[in-house]
């Protein structure tokens, strides 16, 4: 759509030129509406992306169109991912670029049954996502030789509930809390937090292709700096927050409930503050980026090693 302008001066039209209406920025998150996007619905809902000069449009993905199937054929300009999922999509032949990093940590937890030690139990049938997310576990049970049985579901926890498996990988902030409301004991014994062990890498994160960020550079920093004013709004208004992560979960039609989603998102702002600086950055660590490349490489998960440089925004 083109609109057009008047150029006067001293009260004369000297013109009437036309000029592009603002180009849509479509930003897709990895996954469903939910409290773990909070601080970009937050970023959207309060202005800031409109503030920056940026027409951001939310689009969640479907099972036909994964968020990195949109970005990779230029339906959605930025989606967000976990470090290693990053790694993989590099690895595949897609250079990737992080613009603004937002978890510090992973909350990746390894969940077995009441008082069985999931670091004992060799061979145990383990629920993984089928969707990815899961690439730490992996290295660390061909590492550690436990000769896992990965059991892959698409969501939620009804295979561990129902018994039908050993343990379940879950996330520190979903997952965790749906096993919690359904009535299973966690304990010391039988939850194994990967970032209590040497296994600590940063997950979510926002990116997009190297090709768009190097054509749109601008427009890149402009809309990592509105979702970052996001984040910190959200901080500092937890309830609000709340109450705009409903909004889009009802409009999604998404089951859940405000108790999940509230646990949900005290984890996820916990997540953003860094365990050594104990402040919430925003940068992607390069010891991280070492540490999981390397263990990727190791594990046979990528064929060649990632590095830093490759991932950040010059």
């Amino acid at each position: 759509m083109r609109k057009k302008f008047l150029i006067m001066a001293a009260g004369v039209i000297l013109a009437l030129l036309p000029i592009q209406a603002q180009k849509k920025f479509i930003f897709t998150p990895q996954w469903t509406a939910q409290a773990q996007f909070a601080g970009y619905y937050v970023a959207k809902e309060k202005g800031f992306y409109k503030q920056a000069g940026l027409d951001v449009d939310i689009v969640h993905p479907s099972i036909t169109q994964p968020a990195i199937s949109r970005v990779r054929n230029n339906e959605s300009q930025a989606t967000t991912l976990g470090l290693c999922q990053a790694l993989e999509v590099i690895d595949d032949g897609i250079p990737m670029v992080n613009i603004l990093q937002t978890s510090m940590n992973t909350s990746l937890v390894l969940v077995s049954r009441k008082d069985v030690d999931p670091l004992k139990q060799p061979g145990m049938k383990v629920g993984i996502w089928s969707t990815g997310f899961g690439q730490l576990a992996i290295c660390m049970s061909i590492k550690e030789h436990l000769n896992y049985e990965w059991v892959r579901f698409a969501s939620n926890v009804n295979l561990f509930v129902s018994g039908a498996i050993d343990a379940t990988l879950v996330m520190s902030y979903n997952e965790y809390y749906q096993l919690a409301q359904a009535g299973v004991k966690l304990t010391e014994r039988n939850v194994y937090r990967f970032s209590d062990h040497d296994y600590n890498v940063q997950e979510d994160g926002l990116y997009m292709t190297r090709a768009y960020y190097d054509e749109h550079r601008d427009e890149a920093r402009r809309f990592a700096q509105a979702s970052k004013k996001g984040w910190e709004w959200a901080v500092a208004h937890p309830d609000e927050t709340l109450d705009i992560v409903m909004d889009y979960v009802r409009r999604e039609h998404i089951g859940t409930n405000r108790v999940l989603q509230k646990l949900m998102l005290a984890e996820v702002l916990n997540l953003l503050v860094d365990r050594e600086s104990k402040k919430r950055e925003y940068r992607l660590r390069p010891d991280m980026v070492k540490k999981a490349s390397r263990l990727m490489v190791e594990n046979m998960m990528l064929k060649n090693e990632v590095t830093y440089e490759q991932l950040i925004a010059k």
